[in-house]
């Protein structure tokens, strides 16, 4: 039986309770953390009040830490656990420093504030990446432990999230710089592979009932590219990690042409056989990328040296968004990207004809992370796309 989990908003306001709780423990007197013993971590029960999220509404929280900083500040470390998903937030510390601070004239609606520390991602505007679920947390579990005239300022920290953010499509959606607290619900409820892929499978079947020419797009940046570029809705099927199902499923339903589109990071992997696109089965995207490189054509300043030299750097980058940038440096993204793209249609189209001895028609499209394209093999020959 797979185990539920929590999403990160969670974990985030159980260690500011905790940290606010343990502020409001203290003596009135305490001048500073060094004139008092901290207490020994324990574990706070975080009564969450929304039963729209969790039912029947409570969650219980381990706090690895919390410490009394001075006489306003505490500081409380938690692990984020999402149950048996395949989320790269497992075991993450949130870090929450929390500051209490007396204030005249201060009203309810006013004397909570949220910042980014550290790892929590900002938008484009410069907000901090607090969306409205864990707004509506933090104002539900701390809001009423705030005595009057008081403000309390929390400082969500994640130490390792500008790290993690690196692999996620955050920067795609206007987070920079770390991590954000996302989510509808409280709970991280795991889904089976089957069932992601029988949701797919039954939407791509109502899809090709309106019309044989499918645009597969990996994750909702890929569909939010598909609608600038003016693609129908009517095309866009969603695939998830499960590229090489689906184009069988397409086969077998009819399909006549299917455009892949997506971020080069994931769809390049069709271009060495790989058809589960999820990094947990198979990652091999920067030897694929490395590979390309060696097989385009020299230019006529550049030696041999240059090229090993470039393929070295690539297969040491840390993403693939970073191994991109630098062959747009180095003047190769255009031909070794289209290069590509023409190896992941060739591929997918064999697939097909292997699996469910039909042929259709492809097409791929290949993004960077902010959904601008980069390289193109758009030899359907339909125009219905």
């Amino acid at each position: 039986m797979a185990r539920s989990g929590y999403t990160l908003p969670v974990f985030a306001v159980a260690a500011a309770k905790a940290a606010l709780t343990h502020l409001l423990e203290q003596p009135p007197t305490l001048e500073t953390a060094t004139e008092k013993p901290v207490r020994a971590p324990s574990p706070s029960q975080l009564n969450l009040q929304t039963t729209i999220a969790l039912d029947p509404g409570e969650a219980t929280i381990a706090i690895q830490q919390v410490a009394t900083l001075d006489r306003t500040t505490a500081l409380a470390i938690c692990l984020s656990d999402p149950g048996d998903n395949l989320d790269l937030t497992r075991n993450t510390p949130v870090w929450a420093w929390v500051q209490r601070v007396e204030r005249n004239n201060i009203d309810s609606e006013n004397n909570l504030i949220l910042e980014a520390g550290e790892g929590l991602g900002r938008t484009a505007t410069g907000e901090p990446a607090f969306y409205a679920y864990a707004r509506r947390l933090f104002d539900r579990n701390l809001r009423p432990l705030i005595p009057p005239r008081h403000q309390v300022t929390v400082r969500v920290i994640l130490p390792e999230g500008r790290r993690l953010a690196q692999q996620t499509s955050n920067a795609a959606f206007g987070i920079l710089d770390g991590l954000a607290l996302l989510g509808t619900s409280g709970i991280s409820q795991p889904h089976s592979a089957t069932e992601q892929l029988e949701d797919y499978r039954s939407h791509l079947q109502t899809a090709i009932q309106d019309t044989p020419h499918l645009v597969f797009c990996i994750g909702h940046n890929g569909q939010r590219t598909a609608r600038r570029l003016g693609i129908d809705d009517r095309h866009i099927v969603q695939t998830g990690n499960w590229m090489g199902a689906m184009l069988v499923e397409a086969g077998l339903r009819g399909a006549e042409s299917v455009l892949l589109l997506g971020y080069q990071g994931k769809l390049i992997k069709l271009a060495g056989g790989i058809f589960n696109t999820s990094s947990h089965v198979a990652d091999a995207k920067l030897p694929i990328l490395a590979a390309a490189i060696a097989q385009v054509e020299v230019n006529s300043t550049e030696t041999e040296g240059d090229r090993l030299s470039l393929i070295q750097t690539v297969l040491n980058a840390p993403t693939a968004e970073v191994a991109h940038q630098q062959l747009v440096s180095a003047g190769l993204a255009e031909p070794v990207f289209t290069r590509l793209a023409r190896q992941v249609s060739t591929r997918a189209r064999a697939y097909i004809q292997k699996y469910a001895t039909v042929d259709v028609k492809m097409g791929t499209v290949l993004c960077d992370r902010q959904g601008n394209v980069i390289a193109q093999d758009r030899s359907l020959g339909n125009s219905e796309q």
